[in-house]
């Protein structure tokens, strides 16, 4: 990436041009919703214009980083941004879509990271919303299962029951059969680098598409609060 001197403010679309050869599908849609997400927080002129500094530069390309290549939700994003400066960020090169080991947790250790009750989850369960393995007669959750119910959670503060939600899981579902028809075969092929090369292919449409369910989510939202 082209660095740019410290006294030097850039403006959005410089910020794009300078970050387009690692990320090809920046833009300043995408760099405007992350300033929404209050991941970024670009100076103001008195014209409204936003105005980068080299640290909100540096910043912003360690988001797209875990975005691309670690495939880290912008909450969890938010969490390693805010962790102290001194904190070993070092991350694991393979992401969990090349099948990247996590670790599992039982039931009481799912509602404790969750913050629910076990009521709650096995009601997501049944809803398809957690996808447990069995071990020894033991249901067994992942990391991002209880990330996934975390999330629920917090619906269900405002009322949103489980069966309300079937409704995000069909979307995913359907989301990811469409890609799966674009990188399908090259994530079957046997040869490695092909395989290799699929998954490269998966984390880049999955981003983009991640991205434009975000925007239409906002736009539609945008409209409810403006009626």
């Amino acid at each position: 990436m082209a660095t740019a001197s410290k006294q030097r403010l850039l403006t959005i679309g410089t910020v794009c041009g300078l970050l387009k050869d690692d990320f090809p599908d920046i833009s300043i849609s995408k760099i405007r919703y992350l300033e929404d997400q209050g991941l970024l927080a670009p100076r103001r002129t008195q014209g409204g214009y936003r105005l980068f500094s080299e640290d909100d530069l540096e910043r912003l390309e360690t988001i797209l980083r875990l975005q691309r290549d670690e495939f880290l939700p912008l909450r969890v994003i938010r969490q390693e941004l805010a962790a102290p400066a001194g904190r070993d960020r070092k991350r694991r090169k393979t992401s969990r879509l090349a099948g990247e080991e996590q670790q599992e947790l039982d039931l009481e250790e799912l509602c404790e990271r969750a913050g629910l009750d076990a009521r709650l989850a096995r009601e997501l369960e049944d809803f398809g919303l957690l996808s447990a393995r069995t071990q020894a007669g033991e249901k067994r959750y992942t990391e991002l299962d209880a990330d996934i119910a975390l999330a629920c959670g917090r619906l269900a503060r405002f009322g949103i029951a489980p069966r309300h939600l079937r409704g995000f899981r069909t979307a995913a579902d359907r989301e990811a059969g469409l890609i799966e028809q674009v990188v399908g075969p090259a994530l079957r092929a046997r040869r490695p680098e092909r395989r290799r090369v699929g998954l490269e292919d998966l984390q880049s449409l999955a981003e983009s598409a991640q991205e434009l369910s975000q925007l239409l989510f906002w736009r539609a939202l945008r409209r409810l609060a403006s009626t």
